[in-house]
């Protein structure tokens, strides 16, 4: 195991503590300032995520930009492939996919142009620390190379780290919305 294996392994361990102790602290609203980015992009299509285990929930946002557009869910295609998106509704249908998060029960491809991304981890300079497939940094970089393509952490205030191990195949966000700030990053 290489020491940025080992050195990422600490740095998710510790997140991962951060995060639960903001789960459950149970913020109202938290998806307050998600809803408010997302409502000057209406109708643009984007993918949100249905939170797993201790993630922040994106779903009330979601809901409210499902009214307007395309609003889809990542699913898992297989170890070392992009992702892809299948159309979401607040009300519809879904089913157990890859790793426990739910997906629509019937696919719905199509290819956002805004990405709301779930993390472990980021910091202050647009890093993003994930779960370390590398799911995410491959779909962002297949999808920027076609477009111009958004992609948003969400997470607690308490995943923000100082510094993180980050490598050369790690895509950058452009934004990270917490339960009380929007930060931007101009990379």
């Amino acid at each position: 195991m290489s020491d940025l294996t080992e050195i990422k392994s600490a740095a998710r361990k510790a997140a991962f503590a951060r995060r639960k102790t903001a789960f459950d602290l149970n913020i109202p609203g938290a998806a307050g300032h998600l809803s408010e980015v997302i409502a000057g992009y209406r109708g643009v299509p984007l993918s949100g995520f249905v939170p797993i285990r201790t993630e922040i929930d994106p779903l009330p946002a979601m809901a409210e930009a499902a009214a307007h557009g395309p609003v889809g869910v990542p699913v898992i295609q297989g170890k070392g492939m992009p992702l892809k998106f299948s159309r979401w509704q607040p009300e519809g249908e879904m089913r157990d996919g890859p790793f426990g998060a739910k997906v629509p029960l019937v696919d719905d491809y199509f290819e956002p142009e805004i990405l709301i991304v779930p993390l472990v981890a980021f910091d202050v300079q647009g890093g993003r620390l994930g779960y370390g497939g590398g799911f995410y940094d491959r779909t962002l970089e297949l999808l920027r190379s076609k477009r111009p393509t958004l992609a948003i952490g969400f997470a607690f205030d308490a995943q923000e780290a100082e510094a993180l191990p980050l490598e050369a195949t790690d895509q950058p966000l452009d934004m990270v919305i917490t339960e009380s700030r929007i930060l931007q990053f101009g990379h």
